[in-house]
């Protein structure tokens, strides 16, 4: 549980059991409900958002006098549950539990019935579990979902006249690319598909990553850069309303714990079909883009089609290229490849640098998990220029994409970052007070006006304190159809393009941009463009 939850208030009752935190006999259980806070921009005041609370608690079986109970591993909740079936309690006793809440009461006390024994209570491995039971994270895919998976993996043939020569074996003119058949409903038009399998895109990942959703290129363009982020085509598999889509929806993301990943799309996709593995033919959405000299996007065209990437890089391997050291992979790829990179990124980083973007100052940790998952080492992973390159690259195409959708069908679900409610500022401004700092007005705030103090206080006793500050005075980014903007990015407009294979947000921008370019028959749906008010904010809900 967050700050931000909260619950009905309880009824009003005689019963000293209440006192207790316990229901009189005979009346119906309360809902729990979680809710967030929504900033009104037009006042001071904070309005509560509220939806159920997850239906699984997770505990340990504990004898009563009686009867069995369950004793929450979250202290916070001082609810008495009674556990339906005595009989497999006593077999699980001191065993910590998942259990499904029931709409029945028993003796006055709310019922649970045990769903999945967690093992030992003091096993460090059950800490992530204990996560995924209590926020009812859905961990195990359905029959249907994995089916589907394993089907599109069996017929995901690619067409041997589709490799650039015709039937009669001489060279294709128009070099159409598609897979030519990926499961039933995938028969994409080959007029609307784009070979792009001559470009030199790498991958650039973490060392331990399997799903690589992105792919990157960059050449000089007179005196500015042109850009291409070749993103994985998820669209062309998740078809809308088939179970893949469903589930994907109910997960929202993937959510990442420090011994495991719960992920949003079964492995046989995201670590295989989707993933842009090196040296293998793979779908892609991908994006040009054309730099002035000062970093400004002079314009953007969204294509559809096949790539393959040339190397499966490592931030670490990439940057040690750029700094004279490379290695048997970097090494032929430094001139034409590493590079330009580097100088788009360059090129990027002075528009960032005019716009005045938030720039916090808070290392990132590394936590190593033993195979007894305990904690077997923490460090400050170092963050390198590499890094900063794909972050502005992928920063750049989800601009592009909330441009193109926003100016082609005006219809595009925004991610957006709101600035910080005057509350916050209050508290924010009290804490500057006291360390001899100035903060301007509400209406005067800038994100640059915030990162010039982090800057005056880099590398003085109280740095790391203000950067939590600051960072806590921050409102949280949601998904939306109404756009304001991005506050902390300095973007009037910016939307998740870069990563459908975790995100179900950049899914649906996926399937907007198919539509609005016209790039197939696999686009957004008119009932999903209709919901976007509701997609979003599900899946806001469920990134938290």
């Amino acid at each position: 549980m967050t700050k931000n939850m909260i619950r009905k208030k309880k009824l009003k009752t005689k019963n000293p059991n209440a006192q207790r935190g316990k229901r009189p006999p005979n009346k119906k259980p309360q809902k729990k409900f979680r809710g967030r806070i929504k900033h009104k921009p037009e006042s001071k005041e904070e309005t509560k958002k509220a939806r159920p609370l997850p239906e699984t608690v997770v505990g340990i079986v504990t004898k009563e006098r009686f009867g069995w109970s369950l004793k929450l591993t979250d202290r916070r909740d001082k609810t008495d549950y009674l556990i339906r079936g005595p009989a497999k309690a006593k077999e699980m006793a001191g065993t910590l539990v998942a259990a499904k809440l029931l709409k029945s009461t028993k003796k006055g006390r709310e019922e649970v019935e045990i769903t999945h024994d967690l093992g030992k209570p003091d096993d460090p491995r059950n800490i992530s579990l204990i996560a995924i039971h209590g926020n009812d994270v859905p961990y195990l895919f359905p029959k249907e979902v994995i089916e589907e998976a394993e089907n599109l993996k069996k017929e995901n043939k690619w067409d041997s006249r589709l490799r650039g020569n015709d039937s009669e074996g001489t060279k294709s003119k128009t070099k159409p690319v598609t897979p030519a058949k990926a499961g039933a409903p995938f028969n994409v038009s080959t007029k609307n598909q784009t070979d792009l399998r001559d470009i030199p895109f790498v991958t650039i990942d973490g060392p331990d990553s399997q799903d690589f959703d992105d792919a990157v290129f960059a050449e000089k363009d007179g005196k500015g850069w042109h850009v291409m982020i070749a993103i994985a085509d998820v669209a062309h598999y998740v078809r809308a309303g088939g179970a893949l889509d469903r589930e994907a929806y109910l997960r929202g993301n993937s959510t990442y714990f420090p011994d495991r990943v719960v992920p949003m799309l079964p492995e046989t996709l995201s670590n295989d079909l989707c993933s842009l593995r090196p040296n293998e033919d793979r779908a892609c959405m991908a994006v040009h883009i054309w730099l002035n000299a000062a970093g400004e996007m002079k314009r953007w065209k969204f294509v559809r089609g096949v790539m393959k990437s040339k190397a499966r890089l490592t931030y670490e391997q990439v940057q040690a290229a750029k700094d004279g050291d490379p290695d048997e992979t970097t090494k032929p790829l430094i001139k034409d490849v590493i590079e330009p990179l580097y100088g788009a990124y360059a090129c990027l980083t002075k528009a960032r640098l005019k716009r005045g973007t938030l720039e916090l100052d808070l290392p990132e940790r590394k936590v190593e998990i033993a195979k007894n998952g305990t904690v077997k080492s923490i460090s400050v992973r170092e963050r390198l220029d590499s890094h900063r390159l794909i972050e502005e690259l992928m920063i750049a195409a989800n601009v592009a994409a909330a441009a193109q959708l926003e100016g082609k069908s005006g219809t595009c679900l925004y991610r957006v970052h709101d600035k910080p409610t005057e509350m916050k500022l209050d508290g924010l401004r009290d804490f500057l007070d006291t360390i001899g700092i100035s903060l301007v007005p509400a209406r005067q705030l800038h994100p640059r006006l915030l990162t010039q103090i982090l800057e005056n206080v880099a590398g003085s006793d109280h740095a790391q304190i203000v950067n939590e500050v600051v960072l806590r005075a921050q409102t949280k980014a949601t998904y939306t159809p109404d756009n304001i903007g991005h506050f902390g990015l300095a973007l009037a407009k910016y939307a998740h393009f870069t990563s459908p294979i975790r995100r179900y947000a950049d899914l649906i921008v996926h399937r907007g941009l198919i539509r609005a370019c016209k790039l197939g028959d696999d686009g957004l749906t008119d009932h999903d463009s209709e919901k976007l008010e509701e997609i979003g904010e599900h899946i806001s809900a469920t990134e938290r």
